[in-house]
């Protein structure tokens, strides 16, 4: 009787994990990194041809957004309301590719449905996290964290005190939301957009100790609104900030997201990418 009681332990056991989104496995990492692109940098092509490019420029995760045309001549879009075909097309495409679908977003959401089938969809894809501005439905986000195995990064565009509705560009906001939360719920660090917000990256991530979820990586020309560039050319420190998500043990995503150059930017993300497996972990 005890034999049989502990054989449907382990085969609800093995059934619940099959239940869950997996981590990024370890044989995608690059240098000790796991790194490649966000979709949007592609977003004058469709999801088919951005994981295309990104496995040109030399990554092997993508991290969706919603809204990208699914392929070429399609009505379908990348979208957490998605139809399951469309959904199998994009898997087929990942697994044809060789690219890893690790991150979703930035994805606002006014609701609890809307975060229950926004992780729902992260769920079935097999994604690591999603990223949303949401922040004022955190206690949703925790829940479906727990329930789908799913981490949640808050993300930030540019800002200032000067608009106080906009609260997320801050990171001591950010610390404040997330950091009596289950440690499933975390930040996205957009290194550009904090230049935007005329901070200093490396101290924002100092800030996030321990809560750093996934990274955007873009160079800034100047601070304040200014044009990307390739990593190393611009205003972001992006050597110092790569050292620092060593000394905390990131283990999360690098996406590139170089938002320039919209037609022809693969040689500038390959440059990014490059920047970042020149500096093992």
């Amino acid at each position: 009787m005890r034999s049989l009681l502990l054989a449907s332990a382990i085969a609800a056991l093995s059934t619940a994990t099959h239940l869950f989104a997996a981590p990024i496995p370890d044989a995608l990492r690059q240098n000790g990194w796991f790194i490649g692109a966000q979709a949007y940098t592609f977003k004058e092509f469709s999801a088919f041809e951005a994981i295309s490019k990104t496995k040109e420029a030399g990554g092997n995760v993508i991290e969706f957004y919603p809204g990208q045309t699914l392929k070429p001549g399609s009505p379908d879009k990348v979208h957490h309301s998605m139809s399951d075909a469309a959904m199998t097309e994009l898997k087929a495409e990942l697994n044809r590719v060789g690219v890893h679908a690790v991150n979703y977003g930035v994805v606002g959401a006014k609701s609890k449905d809307d975060v229950q089938a926004i992780m729902s969809f992260a769920q079935k894809m097999g994604l690591y996290s999603v990223c949303s501005e949401s922040t004022e439905l955190v206690a949703d986000w925790e829940s479906a964290a727990k329930e789908f195995d799913v981490k949640v990064a808050f993300h930030e565009h540019g800002g200032s005190m000067s608009n106080p509705k906009y609260k997320v560009w801050n990171p001591l906001y950010i610390l404040g939301v997330v950091e009596s939360r289950d440690n499933r719920v975390g930040a996205c660090a957009d290194l550009g957009h904090w230049c935007t917000s005329n901070l200093i990256p490396v101290e924002c991530l100092r800030i996030l100790n321990g809560r750093i979820i996934s990274v955007h990586l873009k160079d800034k020309e100047t601070n304040g609104k200014a044009a990307v560039v390739v990593a190393g050319k611009g205003v972001v420190d992006v050597g110092a900030c790569l050292d620092e998500l060593k000394k905390q043990k990131f283990d999360g995503h690098i996406s590139v997201e170089h938002e320039n150059d919209w037609k022809d930017n693969v040689s500038q993300v390959k440059e990014d990418i490059d920047f970042v497996k020149a500096r093992p972990k």
